[in-house]
C-alpha cells in the first residue's frame, strides 16, 4: 500500500518554504497532497483557483506531488484521499503550540491519522506569506523566496492595486 500525505495550508502565497517541505516530502512518502484550503476565517490575496494554479506551476517536475483543494474538516478530506499522513512545516518553537493542538484535534477526530512535523530548512526560518506580500506591496524584490510565477503574480496583483 502506497504512502499518501496530505500537507494542508492556505499558501497564499506559495513560498519557497512550503516548496522546501513539498520537496522533502515527497521523498519521505509515495504521494504527497498539497491541499489547499478554502478557510472561511481569512480574506485569502489570492484566490483558491490562483493559489491551485500556481502551486501547480511550482511543483510540475515533482512527479509524486498533486496539487488540490478541500473544504471543511481535513480528517474528512484526508478520508476522501484514503491518506493517513499530515505533514505540517515548523519554523520556530512558536509555530509548534499551534500545529501541536492542531495534530491533536485531528487525531482526536480520527486516532487513525498521524502528523509527520518537519523543520524548515534553516535558510527559509523566518519566511512566510505574510511577509512575502508585505514586501511585495513596496515592490522590493521576492525572487528567491517564492517561486518566478508567484513573484509574477505578485508583481501583477500589486500593479493593478496602484492604478
Amino acid at each position: 500500500m502506497a504512502s499518501i500525505a496530505v500537507y494542508p495550508g492556505s499558501f497564499d502565497p506559495v513560498t519557497n518554504g512550503h516548496l522546501d517541505i513539498i520537496e522533502r516530502s515527497g521523498k519521505v512518502f509515495d504521494h504527497v497532497v498539497v491541499a489547499v484550503l478554502h478557510n472561511r476565517s481569512k480574506t485569502p490575496f489570492f484566490s483558491v483557483d490562483e493559489r491551485v494554479a500556481m502551486l501547480e506551476e511550482a511543483t510540475n517536475t515533482m512527479g509524486n506531488v498533486e496539487i488540490d483543494s478541500f473544504h471543511g474538516l481535513l480528517v474528512d478530506y484526508m478520508k476522501e484521499k484514503e491518506a493517513r499522513t499530515i505533514v505540517r512545516g515548523l519554523r520556530a518553537v512558536s509555530d509548534f503550540e499551534y500545529e501541536m493542538q492542531a495534530a491533536s484535534i485531528n487525531r482526536k477526530l480520527n486516532p487513525d491519522i498521524e502528523t509527520f512535523f518537519m523543520m524548515t530548512n534553516n535558510q527559509y526560518s523566518y519566511l512566510s506569506s505574510s511577509i512575502v506580500k508585505e514586501v511585495a506591496k513596496y515592490e522590493a524584490n521576492v525572487s528567491g523566496l517564492v517561486p518566478t510565477v508567484v513573484e509574477k503574480e505578485l508583481l501583477k496583483k500589486f500593479a493593478n492595486e496602484n492604478r
